[in-house]
């Protein structure tokens, strides 16, 4: 019960999304990600979110516009 509580850094946010720290702040900005604040200003990531996200992983984006998804191939084809 308590590994969909847990909360994440950015850091180890983009480490399972292997993207830079920054990206996954950006996201955050966008709206795509929601995060929470720790009282030093500092964002956090729910586990439970980030894992769902990392199953649809094309809706984050970053994709070059081309939209597809339909080649069913995992991350790491670049």
């Amino acid at each position: 019960m308590d590994t969909g509580d847990r909360l994440l850094t950015p850091g180890e946010v983009a480490a399972l999304f292997r993207v830079d720290p920054k990206t996954v702040t950006r996201w955050a900005a966008a709206g795509r990600i929601s995060s929470i604040r720790t009282p030093g200003g500092h964002r956090r990531f729910r586990e439970s979110e980030v894992r769902a996200l990392l199953e649809g992983e094309a809706e984050l984006g970053g994709g070059g516009g081309t939209g597809g998804g339909l080649n069913g191939t995992p991350n790491g084809h670049h």
